[in-house]
Order: C-alpha cells, then sequence, then structure tokens
C-alpha cells in the first residue's frame, strides 16, 4: 500500500478550480493528502481549497515557475506517490485516481504516470479532435496502459509518446523525483522529467482510462502567444525548427482544415456548423503556423519582440542541455 498525495498549483482558479475540489471529493479510490500551492490569488480559491480539505502553501506570485512550484509541491506533500493536477483540469470518473495509481503496480520500474485529456463541454471542433486524436495514438490496444523505456527514446531527440508527460494530469513516484526532481525552468517541465526519469533507468506509463476534463479555446491574439510559449519550448527541449517555406505551411493549414470539416460532419453538425467550424478552423491552423515559425526561432528574434511574443512576457532565451 502506498501513500498517496494529490497536488494542485493554484492561482485564481475559479468555478473550475471547485468543479476539481468536488470531483476529487466524490473519487472512490484510496484516501489521499490533497496540497494546494496557491501563488496570490484575489478570488478566494485559496479558501475554497482549504474549505475542500486541502493543506494550502502560500507564495508570492513572482516566487511561481513550473518547475520550481512542482518541487515545493514535492516538498511539501508527504504521500510515496504525488499526484498533479491543475486548477482547471477536472478528473472525469470517480474512478481517476484509482486507476491512474494502478500503473504503478502493473511495471515495478514506473516512476511516472499520466492520462489524457478529454475536450470541454462546448469545445470547439478543432480542440475536440486534436485532443480525441493526439491521445487515441497514445494508447495500447483496445485501450490499455501502455509502458515506455529509455530505449523508447527516439535518436535523435524529438517530441514522441515517449517523452510526452503532462503535469495537469500526472503521477510521480517520491523515490524516483528523490534522484531526479522538476527543472526549474520556464516551460516543457514535464517533458524534460520525462526524459530525465527515463534516461535514468525508469519507466513511465500512459493510462487511458485515467482522463481529465481539460481544454481551452483561446481567443485570436492570446492562442498566438500561448501557442508560440508551446513552440519555444518544443525548440528548446528538442531543437525543433518547424518549416517556414510558404507551400508547406498552407498545405499544412489547409489539411488541417479539410480534416477539421470532416470531423464536424462525421459528428453530426449541420452543413451550415460545418461551414462555421471550417472558417474557426482556418483561422485557428493559420494563428497555429505563424506561432509555430516565430516560436521554433525565438532565439533569433530580438528580446522585445520575444517578451511581445509570449503570453507570460519572458525574453530571455534559456537552451537547456539534456544532458545535464
Amino acid at each position: 500500500m502506498r501513500s498517496v498525495s494529490v497536488a494542485i498549483p493554484v492561482l485564481n482558479g475559479g468555478p473550475r478550480l471547485r468543479a476539481v475540489l468536488a470531483a476529487l471529493a466524490d473519487q472512490d479510490g484510496p484516501r489521499f493528502e490533497l496540497v494546494v500551492c496557491d501563488s496570490g490569488s484575489s478570488d478566494g480559491s485559496d479558501h475554497a481549497a482549504a474549505a475542500a480539505g486541502a493543506r494550502v502553501v502560500r507564495i508570492d506570485r513572482a516566487e511561481f515557475g513550473h518547475g520550481r512550484t512542482r518541487n515545493l509541491l514535492m516538498r511539501e506533500s508527504t504521500g510515496d506517490v504525488v499526484v498533479f493536477l491543475t486548477q482547471d483540469a477536472i478528473p472525469a470518473r470517480r474512478d481517476w485516481l484509482r486507476t491512474m495509481l494502478a500503473a504503478f503496480d502493473l511495471a515495478p520500474d514506473v516512476a511516472l504516470a499520466c492520462g489524457p485529456y478529454l475536450p470541454m463541454p462546448g469545445a470547439t471542433v478543432t480542440t475536440s479532435r486534436e485532443l480525441v486524436e493526439m491521445f487515441a495514438g497514445m494508447a495500447g490496444p483496445a485501450g490499455t496502459p501502455l509502458f515506455f523505456r529509455q530505449a523508447d527514446i527516439p535518436s535523435p531527440l524529438r517530441p514522441s509518446a515517449a517523452t510526452f508527460h503532462t503535469d495537469a494530469n500526472g503521477a510521480l513516484l517520491r523515490s524516483a523525483w528523490a534522484g531526479t526532481p522538476f527543472r526549474d525552468v520556464a516551460y516543457a517541465e514535464d517533458q524534460l522529467l520525462a526524459i530525465d526519469l527515463l534516461r535514468a533507468g525508469h519507466a513511465r506509463a500512459f493510462v487511458p482510462a485515467a482522463a481529465v476534463v481539460h481544454s481551452h479555446d483561446y481567443p485570436f491574439g492570446e492562442r498566438f502567444r500561448r501557442l508560440f510559449d508551446e513552440f519555444r519550448a518544443l525548440h528548446e527541449v528538442y531543437g525543433l525548427r518547424s518549416s517556414a517555406a510558404p507551400r508547406e505551411v498552407l498545405g499544412t493549414v489547409r489539411l488541417q482544415t479539410a480534416r477539421d470539416r470532416a470531423w464536424a460532419l462525421a459528428h453530426g453538425a449541420s452543413r451550415g456548423a460545418a461551414d462555421r467550424a471550417t472558417l474557426a478552423s482556418f483561422v485557428h491552423h493559420t494563428e497555429r503556423a505563424a506561432a509555430a515559425v516565430a516560436g521554433t526561432r525565438a532565439d533569433r528574434l530580438p528580446p522585445r519582440v520575444r517578451q511581445w511574443c509570449s503570453r507570460d512576457g519572458i525574453a530571455a532565451v534559456a537552451p537547456l542541455n539534456l544532458d545535464a
């Protein structure tokens, strides 16, 4: 029997945080400790977490860092396994926690596990298709858990099912973290943790049944900035450079827009609704393509441009040494 903690970093979580807390209270799995790190909420999120039974650790907003704060949550929690959520990732089933934890019993060398995201009710066609297709490609036969080890890391290093991990819906073995903590980086701390743990000889699991409801449809502009940061992280972690060739970029936009339209029609959309989804999809994929080109070339942009493009206003470039 392992002890379990659930850990959540929080900043103005609003109604979705309350939905997360309610879903945790409804879990039918093992008892667990709930620890929340609040970085200066002004909407009462810290009090809502405390009322739900969480132990709340408070830090200044300037102290927050994706890897740094999760290391803090590891130190402040006591569980042998620490399961991370974000404030807007709502466990989809009452057996979410029990299903996630089962991965650690299926293979003795598992140190890291994660599950998929489901689209929020009312999510756009583009978001829904992306999540469903991405996570379906990571599952084992008939939706069974899939395990990855050091030999599965692609060479040369690139984004893959083996190196994917998410702190929005993931679990970490404390004994493995003690030797391989999160890196104190601005982005992609979860992907880096997966790579570091695999290289240290541990296994990671993808658990298709341990899903959370978690998606966003950001408005134009904010979506670009968030995608810019995501693609910058892909360059810094994997060295990825998205093609800037106009013909290739346009071809990708057209292909993805056509797939979204087909998805909409296959899922019962009327012709008019499919037309509207197609237009929204074209805008989305055009913005995504621009963010991919800019983000994977962030190191070539002037600092002020990088700062403007970044959702978090980060101007610095941080090349990563994955052998460190």
